[in-house]
Parts: C-alpha cells; structure tokens; sequence
C-alpha cells in the first residue's frame, strides 16, 4: 500500500465551507417546514369553504348568518396562511443576504423558488373564496 502525495489527494472543503453548506441546508429545510404549514392551512381554510358549498347547495336551505361563517373562516385561514408564507419567505432572503455578504459562496434556493408558486396558488385560492359568494 503506498502513501499518497498530497499533490495526488482531492481538494476537499475546508471546515468554514461544510459549516456555511450546514447553516444554509438547515434554513432551506425551515423554509419548506413553512411552505408545509403554510400549505396545510391554504388547503384547510379551502377545504372547509368548498365542504360548506357543496352541503349549502345539496340541502338548499339557506344559511344561517354567524359573526364568524364558514366564508369568513375560509378568508381567515387561508389569509393567516399567505402572512405566514410571507413572513417566513422575508426571514430567508434577510439570512441569505447576510450570507452572500459574508461568504458570497450561497447557491440559489429552490425552498425559495417553491414558496412563491405556493403563494400564487394560495392567492388564488383567497380570489376565488372572495370571488364566490
């Protein structure tokens, strides 16, 4: 078994890099816990707007107006939603602007790119719940 030289021996990150790659990976997957949750209440808030929908127009009765209806309640979940969406989406392009700042070595974030398409879902969403009486 010979001893290699270290002129043969690949170049490998040093510490800093692999700790940097660390803390990135680490907000991606904060992002998409976010985009998760953020999701989840979209699609509820949806969810019920359309299950009240459709009992409304197969018993035909009217419904009874509340403070807080099954519209409204939509309104409110998919709106808390999109706000969380947002804020979380500003917290990652703060951190990846520090980032660049002080290592300019930070690819593009796909967490990113996979926030906005869900925040033009969830807008439509919100469009077609204010849309709909």
């Amino acid at each position: 078994m010979a001893i290699k030289d270290e002129a043969d021996a690949p170049n490998l990150p040093n510490s800093t890099e692999l700790a940097v790659d660390r803390t990135n990976l680490a907000h991606e997957r904060t992002q998409l816990a976010w985009v998760r949750t953020a999701v989840s209440l979209i699609s509820f808030g949806f969810t019920i707007y359309k299950f009240f929908q459709y009992m409304q127009e197969q018993g035909g009765n009217q419904p009874v107006k509340r403070l807080l209806g099954p519209r409204e309640f939509a309104l409110l979940m998919i709106g808390i939603g999109l706000v969380s969406l947002l804020l979380a989406t500003l917290q990652q392009w703060r951190f990846r602007k520090k980032m660049r700042e002080r290592y300019q070595i930070i690819a593009p974030s796909l967490a990113t790119a996979l926030a906005a398409v869900m925040a033009v879902l969830g807008l439509l969403a919100f469009i077609a719940v204010i849309l709909r009486q």
